[in-house]
C-alpha cells in the first residue's frame, strides 16, 4: 500500500474493506450513484456508421457518446410528446 499521505487507489481501498478494515473516511457522500450499464448489439447500415462517425468527430466524442447523445435526445423527445398529447 501507498504511504498514509497518498490517495489509495479504488483496488487498494476494496482489499482494505476485504481485509475487514473500516474505509468509510473515503466516502463523502457528495457523489452521484450512477446507473449500471447494459451492452446490446444494433445493427445499422454503413450510411448511418458513417453519419455517426461524422457527427462524433465534430462534436470530439466517442461514437458510444455519439450514439447515447443521440439515443437521449430522441427519448426525451417522445416523452416530451407524449406528455403534451395527454
Amino acid at each position: 500500500m501507498k504511504s498514509s499521505g497518498d490517495r489509495p487507489t479504488a483496488d487498494e481501498i476494496a482489499e482494505m474493506a476485504d481485509s475487514g478494515h473500516d474505509i468509510s473516511r473515503f466516502f463523502t457522500n457528495q457523489g452521484t450513484m450512477k446507473q449500471p450499464l447494459t451492452s446490446i448489439r444494433v445493427e445499422i447500415t454503413q450510411e448511418m456508421l458513417q453519419e455517426l462517425d461524422q457527427l462524433a468527430a465534430a462534436l470530439r466524442i466517442s461514437r458510444q457518446a455519439a450514439i447515447n447523445a443521440c439515443l437521449r435526445k430522441a427519448l426525451d423527445q417522445n416523452f416530451l410528446a407524449e406528455r403534451g398529447e395527454k
